[in-house]
């Protein structure tokens, strides 16, 4: 097999070295380029053609932001961000994922001293499954017209939305196409890196008109979008209240898209809405099959603009028959019109 072709822009020559020990350790990656700045990265992918770019937030000159931008608006590529600043408060991370990278990592979490250990061995994992997504341009530039949504207008109390690998930048996308007073209430888990949450929470919620936060238990499933916090389950109470749950283990996940879909499934009915976006495994199908046999409206992304189909696939293989693509898809919470939330009906 080929090996994978890796460039890494990083401008500490030391950790950039470590970085290309433990990528390099199994002989199935191979560092082509290690770049200290973002313009020399730029420049160099039309003669190198990696796979992939690992790409550092913090840079000398075009900041890694930026650089994630520009790559993914001309020549759209595999970008995994290794960011030094996931501690709270840090929206830099964050924006890189809705610039369109499709992955980020706390530094500090991977061991490179120990290329053999379970941290590398877990990060050339990574590598090798993000190399193989599929990417597409920024999504907000083909947001513009959007077209009309499929069927005739349905009543819908609350939207939940599950997402993994590639999210951001499709969350980024939708969120941007909804006006301020979107009056539907929008439940988000999103599958992250530890630390990055409230960055991506908090980035976003200066970056698009509607409201969005983390969600909080007790709190009334109001308007806005509330993204399950990391570590807890988010379910949507018969009350209309939000609930949290750091017990549970429900698959591979915490927080679960099928915790949280299957919570809207039963409280809902048919006024549930759940949505089932990029991301790698099948976290979300279950819940949004839940959702379908209440007789409310699930929908999986299509394979052509999701990084990785895994979980929309696994959905439509439960059942779900309305694939979207991202522009369909916010077309059609745009027809959504308010029905009385759970608890008040």
């Amino acid at each position: 097999m080929t090996p994978l072709r890796v460039l890494i822009c990083e401008d500490s020559a030391t950790y950039a070295s470590a970085l290309r020990r433990t990528l390099e350790f199994d002989a199935d990656i191979t560092v082509v380029a290690v770049c200290s700045t973002a313009e020399e990265a730029i420049s160099a992918l039309p003669r190198i053609a990696p796979d992939l770019v690992t790409m550092d937030v913090a840079l000398p000159g075009m900041g890694g932001i930026d650089a994630v931008g520009r790559i993914m608006g001309s020549r759209p590529l595999p970008i995994l961000v290794l960011s030094g600043q996931a501690g709270p408060g840090t929206g830099l991370p964050a924006a890189a994922l809705a610039a369109g990278a499709l992955d980020v990592l706390a530094k500090d979490a991977l061991d490179l001293l120990d290329p053999a250990g379970p941290s590398g061995a877990a990060l050339r994992h990574r590598v090798k499954v993000l190399s193989g997504a599929r990417v597409i341009r920024h999504l907000n530039a083909r947001l513009g017209g959007l077209p009309a949504g499929p069927g005739p207008a349905r009543r819908a109390s609350v939207i939940g939305i599950c997402a993994s690998v590639g999210g951001p930048q499709v969350l980024m996308g939708l969120l941007e196409a909804l006006p301020a007073d979107y009056p539907i209430p929008i439940l988000v888990v999103q599958h992250i890196a530890a630390g990055f949450t409230d960055g991506l929470v908090r980035w976003l919620d200066q970056a698009v008109g509607v409201p969005v936060g983390i969600a909080a238990a007790g709190a009334a499933a109001a308007a806005g979008v509330w993204f399950a916090p990391e570590g807890a389950h988010l379910t949507l109470a018969v009350s209309g209240r939000l609930a949290l749950d750091r017990h549970t283990v429900a698959g591979h996940y915490r927080p679960s898209g099928d915790v949280l879909l299957t919570s809207i499934a039963a409280t809902a009915g048919r006024a549930g809405v759940a949505v089932v976006l990029t991301g790698m495994g099948s976290d979300g199908a279950a819940g949004a099959g839940a959702v379908l046999r209440r007789g409310g409206l699930a929908i999986a992304q299509d394979e052509p603009s999701s990084a990785v189909f895994g979980m929309p696939k696994s959905a439509i293989d439960l059942g779900v028959t309305v694939v979207l693509s991202p522009e369909n898809i916010a077309a059609c919470l745009l027809g959504l019109r308010r029905a009385p939330a759970a608890g008040t009906r």
